[in-house]
């Protein structure tokens, strides 16, 4: 009989505390539509100060707080300058082109960082002929990247191209704390230099649901409009908000702990004939390359999870994504690490 299930598809997967079950159970509720929540007000009120920032936002998903964003930056036939595999581009359902109207313009990176050069090259020049350049939107941590991060000199840099140019920028940082906790900076220090930032309450920090847009008071102000349009505004949203008002407060410096599983995992893995961990892991993310073994990444994930009930997610024709969170202990790290070198041996015998 197969152990329990070692699930490594996302921290997606994550279930919230006791506490912010007693938190949802108790929290003071009105219609946060209206602006009458006060437990969402207050979550919002963290969650700006936090950043740095003026005013935040709480939305039900990263998705459309991204959506958000773009719509109040970005008018129809507006481009939009992002990494060729930023989760906005891949895995949002097509909502820039299809909500918003714009076109995206990608920049094929190794790592998900956006360098000055080429940004400045992206940027279009003034024409009846070309659509204008509205945004450039980066990612922290880099997704598809395999966890990568953004150290403040980059973002720095990259706002400094786009301002310059009188653009602004929005950072998806759905992982945002990731990024702060693994380069030991306050993570108001990362998004100093960007306009809006959205962040997820519910991936290692183990809410259950929502993320929250953050920018300046005029914007969140626009936001809340365009967050009205695509069916965001919730009524009492309290029961939401107490949980993420738990997340910020106890779950932040605990991803080292998934960090420092992330990379034990890496290492267990060095040296298994048939696959490659590449990049190394800095947050998170393990990215294993299966190439060698002959299987697909879809094949080899499926085995693992047939033979072993270890969970991986596919995310390219060789590539699976492993990703450490708080339901992943060492024994389990361990156990996934033995999992996956039966599955490359057995293939190669």
């Amino acid at each position: 009989m197969l152990k329990g299930r070692v699930d490594l598809r996302s921290d997606t997967v994550t279930e919230p505390t006791d506490e912010m079950r007693r938190a949802m159970y108790e929290a003071e509720v009105g219609d946060a539509a209206r602006g009458d929540d006060p437990t969402v007000r207050q979550l919002e009120e963290e969650a700006a100060a936090i950043l740095g920032k003026e005013a935040a936002l709480l939305v039900p998903s990263g998705t459309m707080g991204n959506l958000v964003a773009m719509l109040t930056w970005v008018r129809r036939a507006e481009e939009i300058i992002a990494d060729w595999r930023a989760h906005i581009v891949q895995s949002e359902a097509g909502g820039l082109g299809g909500v918003v109207g714009a076109m995206v313009r990608t920049i094929v990176t190794d790592d998900g960082i956006l360098r000055p050069r080429a940004i400045e090259e992206a940027i279009r020049a003034p024409s009846v002929l070309a659509p204008r350049t509205a945004l450039v939107a980066i990612e922290e941590t880099h997704n598809f990247a395999g966890g990568t991060v953004w150290r403040v000199e980059e973002v720095d840099a990259a706002a400094e191209v786009a301002h310059r140019h009188g653009i602004p920028v929005h950072m998806d940082g759905a992982r945002l704390f990731n990024a702060a906790v693994a380069l030991g900076v306050p993570a108001a220090r990362i998004v100093q230099a960007v306009d809006s930032v959205m962040f997820c309450l519910s991936k290692g920090l183990s809410a259950p649901i929502g993320s929250v847009l953050v920018g300046s008071r005029d914007f969140i102000e626009e936001a809340r409009r365009r967050r009205q349009m695509v069916g965001g505004a919730m009524r009492q949203a309290g029961v939401i908000a107490a949980a993420g008002i738990v997340a910020l407060r106890t779950m932040i410096s605990r991803l080292a702990e998934d960090h420092a599983r992330a990379r034990a995992l890496a290492e267990r893995l060095a040296g298994t004939p048939g696959i490659r961990v590449s990049p190394p892991p800095v947050t998170n993310m393990v990215m294993v390359d299966v190439a060698g073994t002959g299987l697909s990444a879809a094949e080899f994930g499926k085995r693992l999870a047939e033979g072993h009930n270890v969970w991986a997610l596919p995310v390219g024709p060789s590539v699976l994504r492993l990703v450490t969170h708080r339901h992943v202990d060492d024994e389990d790290v361990e156990r996934a690490a033995q999992a996956i070198r039966a599955v490359a041996q057995s293939r190669a015998a």
